[in-house]
């Protein structure tokens, strides 16, 4: 009889794979199939799509004798999830002429209940950040999606409760109104806000210790990986819980890389992802849930935490394979997923913020310890040598005072109390210091590789294009960007021939020794300042510091190098 076609999508890993739905209707037995690799959600779809259909106010396609063939192409990919359900609907209704449609540039994707509602789908984000570049110029999504779609730019969004919305729309009975991506401005407002929220754990709340607290400040300000090391008891997962509590709001753009992350793992929730996540899975997990994996390959934990902490409590007692499966992020900032049909490159950015004990009881040289040296041997083991080289900063987490524990804080006013006070201006130095390295890099790139990939790049797979930490430094980053005084460069050299350091864990110490050397400037403000117009550079702020690294920055950076 006639054949019709719509377009829908799907993600393989953060990539957006656009499918082709061809309906095709002839003479016959009645028969209704759907083909094209898909799964059981999708394959359920045509019950689905008919009784949506016949609530909707047309005939259905079972009560018609007639032969239905969906296709979803291409075939070779396997389909997943009810998102193609509008699609079919769609395509079907043009297929038997009750709808006029032209389905170039439109892009439909939804869940169809059996009353004709539309339902919420997974990676609806991600998919409208590349649909552009991919030829759609509208996009039809559900309702319930409405406030991760709005950060997308460049297309037109129609947010649909139902298929009779959608079907009015189409033949111009009743013209939906374009949703409008979400201002940079708003989206800042709305960080603002949600950004004074209280939070649960914070840095006050955890009574001495200031050594494990000047690291993650460290740790925090330049991006840098940490291992807190200590007996049970002695506030390792309070200061890991309370980190987030100094880690500044996400920008606009990480808001919306994360979000879409998120998305595409059908963790999303209802909201934004306004802060950096904190992501703390068991140490039972598999290597598949932390670095990512499937049959169409979806984001780890390692990514789930892009641009926040992976937080991994208890490290050594996760599996072999999962602690070394870390080696490749923890250096590239990425990770590669490869299977026999597809090899997905994930963003994994992130901090990782590890715990442990200093033997299996806890209580390694102190009372009451009853392990034996191949115990502890085969304890510390675990962690083998290429990941403790890229470990940034080692934190010796102590018994603490108890005098500390009991002893009672002065009555404050809840606005002005101290541990919002001193949280607040930790937080307030390492946005600081975030800054200094995000215009640092930007110089820079400016100057010396203007011709690299833009940082618009809505291709979620590749790495973001412009560092913004100092632990993201290559070493082509220190040779031109980092300054040292020769004292400085002295003390290195003596302690990396002592020490037996490799070159990787040279690089990692200059790396913390910047962030060191950033936080001081913050401090003290005495270091030289240069105006940006004389580097040719036209933004916001009008300064770049120019912080050199002295020999008490390099000795602290040494210090936390392991030496347990």
């Amino acid at each position: 009889m006639s054949i019709a076609e719509t377009y829908s999508a799907q993600l393989v890993g953060l990539q957006t794979e656009v499918v082709t739905i061809e309906v095709d209707i002839s003479n016959g037995l009645h028969n209704f199939s759907v083909i094209g690799l898909g799964d059981r959600s999708v394959e359920e779809s045509k019950d689905r799509v008919s009784a949506a259909i016949k609530n909707s106010g047309y005939i259905s396609p079972k009560q018609k004798n007639q032969k239905v063939v969906v296709s979803l192409a291409p075939a070779d990919i396997r389909k997943e999830g009810p998102a193609f359900d509008l699609g079919i609907a769609v395509a079907y209704l043009a297929a038997t002429k009750d709808i006029e449609l032209v389905p170039s540039g439109k892009l439909f994707l939804g869940e169809l209940s059996l009353e004709g509602n539309i339902r919420k789908v997974s990676g609806v984000l991600p998919m409208l950040c590349q649909a552009r570049s991919l030829g759609f110029v509208e996009a039809f999504i559900p309702k319930s999606n409405i406030r991760e779609a709005s950060l997308a730019q460049g297309i037109y969004i129609y947010a649909v409760s139902s298929l009779q919305e959608v079907l009015d729309h189409l033949s111009g009975k009743k013209v939906l109104e374009n949703i409008g991506p979400l201002t940079k401005n708003s989206l800042l407002e709305t960080i603002l806000e949600t950004s004074m929220r209280p939070n649960t754990f914070n840095m006050s709340v955890v009574r001495g210790n200031d050594s494990a607290k000047r690291g993650l400040e460290i740790a925090a300000a330049g991006a840098h990986n940490v291992i807190m090391c200590g007996p049970p008891g002695t506030g390792k997962t309070l200061l890991a819980q309370s980190f987030s509590s100094i880690l500044p709001p996400l920008s606009y753009e990480h808001s919306v890389e994360v979000t879409s992350i998120h998305s595409a793992a059908r963790t999303l929730g209802d909201g934004l992802i306004l802060d950096p996540p904190f992501r703390a899975p068991h140490h039972t997990a598999s290597t598949i849930s932390i670095i990512g994996g499937g049959a169409l390959p979806r984001p780890g934990e390692i990514t789930l935490a892009h641009r926040g902490v992976l937080f991994m409590d208890e490290f050594p007692e996760f599996d072999r394979a999962v602690i070394e499966a870390l080696r490749q992020p923890l250096e590239e900032h990425e990770i590669t997923v490869s299977r026999m049909k597809h090899s997905i490159t994930f963003p994994a950015q992130t901090i990782l913020l590890a715990s442990m004990n200093p033997c299996p009881c806890g209580r390694k040289k102190g009372s009451g310890c009853i392990c034996n040296e191949r115990l502890i041997s085969n304890y510390w083991r675990k962690i083998s040598g290429p990941i403790m080289d890229r470990i940034d900063i080692w934190l010796k987490v102590d018994e603490v005072d108890y005098d500390k524990i009991i002893e009672k804080r002065p009555q404050c006013d809840q606005t002005d109390s101290l541990v919002t006070n001193q949280t607040e201006k930790i937080a307030t130095r390492i946005k600081e210091v975030r800054r200094i390295q995000k215009d640092r890099f930007h110089i820079y790139h400016a100057t010396d590789h203007a011709a690299k990939k833009s940082p618009t790049n809505n291709n979620l797979s590749q790495k973001y294009t412009e560092p913004c930490f100092n632990s993201e430094m290559t070493a082509e980053h220190i040779e031109k960007m980092v300054k040292m005084t020769d004292e400085a460069r002295s003390a290195l050299l003596i302690s990396a021939r002592k020490l037996e350091l490799s070159g990787r864990a040279i690089h990692r110490v200059i790396k913390v020794a910047q962030t060191i050397a950033d936080l001081d400037w913050v401090t003290t403000g005495d270091r030289e300042i240069s105006k940006k117009e004389e580097l040719g550079q036209k933004d916001n702020s009008a300064e770049i510091v120019n912080v050199e690294i002295n020999k008490t920055h390099i000795l602290e950076a040494l210090s936390y190098r392991r030496k347990i």
